[in-house]
């Protein structure tokens, strides 16, 4: 048997299998990726949504982090200082910071987390749920301690930037609604670091300015009760808080607990009204009436003064009204008496009849008077149905809908015609590619005998000796049959 033949280029194993293989159980293995991603990725910033939660009786939270298509396994150690374990729930959107790790029991890739923020929201909403939270317990939300405004309030405290929206719109309200309020404006920044302190600042300085007004009125000498006459005139009678909309971070200072507190605190009723409609703050929960904005809560303080404007405007014709009607009644009882005393004079007869033609001139004017104004409103009536016709207008309306449905039929036809145009172009397409032309245009031929023209369709159909001609697409060829 003849030897195995090997190739030029088979040299055999060069390198023993021995000498280069390394092998590593699963635990070093697991081990050095560990190691591998602790170094390499170290402490990250994730976002996703939970799914998968579960709270062991250890403390510890186990649960994955998700997006569209990958998802992460997280743990959360109970001795983890984190105060906002209550966000953690199945469906929240949030972002993580923690160490990526290896779980080398199960050889799973892990991430530790260490913090919590909500996605989209971040450390300041969950500091305004935290101090929100806080303040309810402690009983600054309660109803009970909210108090009614008063309905005709003379003079006012107004804590706002000087600069703003919100001071203005103020403003025109009160202008338009009420231009005898007094308002006292206690400056103050309303955005930025420190402006929590200057606002919680300016509501006790109006406090203080209130306060010591109504001590003053308290005093019995007359020297002093001249002086307090003077000072009462710097009673206020509610504060307005307030400032134009914003970010979250715009209208942060009224959601810090120094300003709660001096709400709280205050002795005057206090009126909220902090950005637009939508928007939130601590200072809305505190204060004794919340307004949606600043134009809202400026019409809320003047809504007595103004509904009592419209009530004295409307007070001349009530008065008037009733003083015919009071006149009336003593022109009744009059003539009751004036017609007894006639019927006892001479000329009780010519009085009569002087009184019953006053009656009927009377009568005739009032029922002129009915009859123009029964006419006037028949008129009027028909007027406003006049205009709610608009003949014009309908006839005007009828003409375009006429040449809308002109031009929609026009391009019905045009469409149909063309359909057909169409599907004729295509068929007489179909039929030319089926004809004989287009068949020996592609290169075919038509073969019939010479004498007959009958078209040959098989070989065996020829016989020797027998005149062909042969149609091309350009010419003919005549030949015969050998064999």
């Amino acid at each position: 048997m003849s030897k195995q033949s090997k190739s030029q280029w088979d040299f055999g194993e060069l390198f023993p299998t021995e000498a280069t293989r390394k092998v590593l159980s699963v635990s070093e293995l697991t081990a050095q990726v560990k190691r591998l991603l602790e170094k390499q990725v170290g402490a990250v910033w994730v976002s996703g949504e939970i799914t998968n939660l579960r709270a062991q009786s250890s403390g510890h939270i186990y649960f994955t982090l998700k997006d569209a298509t990958s998802q992460l396994s997280c743990v959360l150690f109970r001795g983890e200082a984190i105060m906002n374990r209550s966000v953690l729930q199945d469906g929240q959107k949030v972002l993580l910071q923690g160490d990526v790790t290896v779980y080398e029991a199960r050889g799973q890739y892990q991430l530790i987390v260490h913090a919590v923020e909500l996605q989209g929201i971040g450390a300041l909403q969950v500091a305004f749920e935290k101090l929100k939270q806080k303040l309810a317990a402690e009983g600054l939300f309660a109803p009970d301690r909210k108090r009614p405004l008063p309905e005709y309030p003379q003079r006012i405290g107004l804590v706002t930037s000087p600069t703003g929206a919100a001071i203005r719109d103020v403003l025109h309200v009160v202008q338009r609604r009420n231009p005898g309020l007094e308002i006292i404006l206690a400056p103050c920044r309303v955005q930025g670091d420190g402006a929590a302190q200057e606002i919680a600042a300016a509501i006790r300085l109006l406090n203080e300015f209130s306060v010591a007004a109504v001590c003053d009125r308290r005093t019995s000498s007359e020297e002093e009760m001249r002086r307090s006459q003077t000072a009462a005139t710097n009673k206020l009678d509610l504060i307005l808080v307030t400032r134009g909309g914003g970010s979250l971070e715009d209208l942060w200072a009224f959601n810090e607990e120094v300003v709660a507190r001096a709400i709280f605190e205050s002795a005057v009723p206090v009126v909220s009204a902090v950005g637009h409609e939508i928007d939130f703050t601590i200072s809305d929960f505190v204060a004794d009436v919340r307004a949606a904005t600043p134009s809202a809560a400026a019409e809320i303080i003047t809504e007595g003064v103004f509904a009592s404007r419209e009530f004295v405007a409307e007070a001349p014709a009530l008065l008037r009204r009733k003083v015919r009607q009071r006149l009336e009644g003593v022109a009744g009882d009059f003539e009751q008496l004036h017609g007894r005393m006639t019927r006892l004079h001479p000329r009780r007869r010519l009085n009569e009849a002087l009184q019953r033609l006053d009656d009927l001139q009377t009568g005739l004017s009032r029922r002129t008077r009915q009859g123009a104004r029964d006419r006037a409103i028949a008129w009027r009536n028909l007027a406003d149905r006049l205009l709610r016709v608009r003949p014009a207008q309908s006839l005007h309306q009828r003409r375009e809908s006429l040449a809308l449905s002109g031009r929609r039929l026009r391009e019905l036809m045009q469409g149909r015609l063309q359909t057909r145009r169409n599907r004729f172009e295509t068929m007489e397409a179909r039929l030319r590619l089926l004809g004989p032309e287009q068949v020996l245009a592609r290169g075919y031929s038509i073969t019939s005998d010479a004498e007959t023209d009958k078209v040959l369709r098989s070989a065996a159909e020829a016989k020797t000796g027998q005149r062909l001609k042969t149609r091309l697409k350009q010419g003919e060829i005549s030949s015969r049959v050998e064999k």
